[in-house]
């Protein structure tokens, strides 16, 4: 595409774009989640429902990125610059001195959270739970009696439901009890994400879930003492609630990781461990499913063929890639070259092991224990344990 010299106020205009507006014109497919929309897509690893979008900016949660319009299309459609700014100026937008701050838009817009009304029973939600998810009723009675689990009336879904520290219902999902069909599930409009379904002990023991019938599947495969203890759903891998809950309850202090064993479950590891060291909890521990996840791992334990782990092949090929690097005494004379020739040359594996043994070797001498090796074996194991796929994001160029 030939250059377009873009003056400031295109470039303004183009990045003030209302992202829900313009995306809904171009078919994407948008759920709302209080004042947010969260953008639903698919691709070859599954169904992705991370990234919110708010008037004309937008965050990934499980990518930890966001931005305005102009990045969006760089990054979610693969743009260039020059063409994203074509792109967004293509629509009619009226100019900002014009029209009201959207997010005052979007504020007059937003809806009152409320709970669906209830059931007059729960003979649905007991019958799906039990027998297509093999929940123990017990399991299903104790959150039944805290009213955090429900039937709906119109449909007949199950309702989980998030209280705040006072008790009062602020988040609630919905889940499909259909044996036939596609099944879905879905946040209540006007939902509070600070909160989600969970149940509070009285131990420093937190564990974390992605969905509310993984939690309780958990449960349900290790039932001894679970009530001492404190457990999560997360509704995805959002970690508003378990920061909010960690907050409102100030015995919990050791976390455990209970999320899926795919792709997505491996990366959010990573990215939430980062997150709550941050928060200041260094107790952060992973709990892996033996399937894909806690409730495929019942299934199993019932006699259904369960759906398998799912292998991060980024991570694992890095993996593969860095127990392969060799040592290579360095030559301080000839390591510029050797590296500048290895990057030309793309042989990015000898430019691996040349800057490691460098590294090893231009180290300070306090940090070198006896030798260049084994200055080169323990970055070459920091070099492993460092990865986090979650961050490995975007054009190459880029990172």
């Amino acid at each position: 595409m030939p250059y377009i010299p873009f003056t400031d106020e295109q470039k303004i205009l183009a990045n003030s774009v209302d992202l829900e507006e313009f995306l809904r014109m171009r078919g994407e497919k948008l759920e709302r989640v209080g004042r947010e929309h969260k953008l639903i897509y698919c691709d070859s690893s599954g169904r992705h429902d991370s990234i919110t979008l708010r008037g004309s900016t937008w965050f990934d949660h499980k990518n930890q990125v966001g931005g305005g319009a102009i990045k969006f299309m760089q990054e979610f459609y693969d743009m260039d610059f020059q063409t994203a700014v074509q792109e967004l100026l293509g629509q009619r937008v009226t100019p900002l001195s014009n029209s009201p701050p959207k997010a005052d838009k979007q504020e007059q817009k937003t809806r009152e959270f409320k709970l669906p009304e209830a059931n007059s029973n729960m003979h649905r939600v007991y019958a799906y739970l039990i027998k297509q998810r093999f929940i123990a009723p017990e399991v299903i009675t104790h959150f039944a009696k805290q009213h955090t689990l429900y039937e709906d009336k119109e449909h007949h879904n199950a309702v989980f439901v998030g209280v705040d520290e006072n008790g009062v219902p602020r988040q609630a999902s919905k889940r499909s009890t259909n044996s036939y069909g596609n099944s879905f599930r879905i946040t209540c409009q006007g939902s509070d994400t600070r909160y989600s379904f969970a149940h509070f002990g009285e131990s420093k023991r937190l564990y974390v879930f992605e969905a509310p019938i993984d939690m309780m599947s958990f449960l349900t495969l290790y039932p001894k003492d679970w009530q001492k203890h404190s457990c999560i759903a997360m509704n995805g891998v959002y970690e508003n609630a378990v920061l909010t809950a960690l907050k409102n309850h100030s015995n919990l202090r050791e976390i455990v990781l209970c999320v899926d064993n795919d792709e997505g479950g491996i990366e959010a590891v990573d990215r939430l461990r980062d997150i709550l060291h941050e928060n200041g909890y260094p107790n952060v521990k992973r709990l892996a499913p033996e399937f894909k996840d806690w409730n495929e791992c019942l299934k199993s334990q019932n006699g259904v063929e369960p759906l398998p782990a799912v292998p991060h092949k980024r991570k694992d090929e890095y993996l593969k890639e860095v127990s392969e690097l060799g040592y290579l005494k360095c030559r301080p004379d000839k390591l510029t070259s050797q590296i500048y020739a290895t990057f030309k040359n793309g042989q990015y594996k000898y430019l691996a092991e040349y800057a490691l043994a460098g590294s090893a070797f231009f180290m300070p001498k306090s940090e070198r224990i006896n030798s260049e090796f084994q200055v080169f074996e323990r970055l070459h194991v920091k070099l492993k344990d460092s990865y986090k796929p979650y961050t490995d994001k975007g054009k190459k160029s880029q990172k």
